[in-house]
């Protein structure tokens, strides 16, 4: 990206720096921290994997019973980051959350590894576990319940998709002499670029 003329839309630029990304030797080139806060104004961030990123926003999943499903039912606002250390290169994307449609993600959900599948049922995510031996339990238990058979997606299980509110791209230089630039929307399909200081 040419941090002096940018190009018009942030989209493109993402996939060419992501697709960049997934050339180096990082296991996951798609994890991301995602921040939220809770319902006393306390932030809280963990890793997640991107699933989706396009012009209607970026799509993460996880157990919505959680404890930063909680925090979005809340408050709807997320704060993700992308850190590609290989390329000195980090992604900022701020913005309002929706939850994706059932059918979008029952789809995702079906392309999961089965034991993923189970998991997502057998785990009550956040909250306090007495031993490993009650949560290899519950997985047991699910596993009989579904027993040859598809798993269906728990009604408490789904997709979250981040409006892009706010896109920073930020490549290091040497002695901290960095690019920054940020996209905000203009409300009519297109980008209000701004270049920032390091």
């Amino acid at each position: 990206m040419n941090f002096d003329a940018p190009p018009n839309d942030p989209i493109p630029v993402f996939q060419d720096w992501f697709r960049d990304a997934q050339q180096t030797d990082l296991p996951n080139p798609n994890a991301m921290t995602v921040a939220t806060v809770d319902p006393d104004g306390r932030p809280s961030a963990r890793i997640l994997l991107l699933k989706d990123l396009g012009e209607d926003g970026a799509v993460f999943y996880t157990n919505r019973e959680s404890r930063k499903g909680r925090a979005l039912a809340v408050n709807p606002y997320v704060a993700l980051l992308f850190h590609w250390d290989p390329l000195d290169r980090q992604v900022r994307i701020e913005g309002p959350v929706s939850q994706v449609s059932d059918e979008e993600s029952d789809a995702y959900f079906a392309t999961r590894p089965r034991p993923s599948q189970i998991g997502a049922w057998a785990s009550q995510q956040s909250e306090a576990l007495a031993d490993r031996k009650t949560f290899d339990d519950a997985v047991a238990e699910v596993e009989a319940r579904f027993e040859g058979r598809d798993v269906p997606r728990p009604p408490h299980w789904g997709g979250y998709r981040v409006a892009l509110e706010r896109i920073e791209f930020w490549q290091g230089h040497q002695y901290r002499l960095h690019d920054r630039m940020v996209y905000t929307p203009n409300g009519d399909g297109t980008w209000r670029t701004q270049r920032l200081y390091p």
